[in-house]
């Protein structure tokens, strides 16, 4: 088990846990997991974790076929400007290694923000917390586990 894992049995939400063999040589850990796990690549959210320009961190939760948009992620933050945290500190602060990086569990609670695009999925995959293990759930119980707000934050 890992502390996503525990988290979500602990609050007793309904999920489910799916495992994968992993390949190291992967250029996207995302879209290997929808590949794997033979789903669409819109139903597998990735997490990434930003810098803010007060240097706080925040977590952004979005779909793998998508990229992060910093503008709009800033402004759902109430912040001017945002960059992808650095990965030891991102690894310090959540204790998940890159690729496995669960936005449940985490070591540091984050502000979090969902894509909007989840509020329109029944079910979402996302990192159980190590390579080759996804969680899926709805995204109402993860943005409520979360305490997250929900926002544009992709490129169009």
């Amino acid at each position: 088990m890992t502390p996503a894992i525990d988290l979500v049995k602990k609050h007793r939400l309904p999920f489910t846990v799916h495992e994968y063999q992993h390949d190291s040589n992967a250029v996207s850990y995302g879209l290997e997991a929808a590949e794997k796990l033979q789903v669409k690549a819109e139903l597998v959210f990735k997490t990434l974790v930003v810098e803010t320009d007060s240097h706080k961190l925040a977590v952004a939760i979005l779909p793998v076929s998508q990229q992060l948009n910093f503008k709009k992620m800033a402004k759902a933050l109430k912040v001017k400007k945002v960059h992808m945290a650095d990965s030891a500190l991102v690894e310090r602060t959540t204790g998940y290694v890159l690729g496995g990086v669960s936005p449940l569990g985490q070591k540091k609670r984050l502000a979090t923000v969902i894509d909007q695009s989840a509020e329109l999925l029944p079910q979402l995959y996302f990192s159980a917390g190590k390579r080759g293990l996804e969680l899926q759930m709805s995204p109402t119980d993860l943005q409520a586990l979360l305490s997250a707000s929900i926002a544009d934050i992709t490129n169009d």
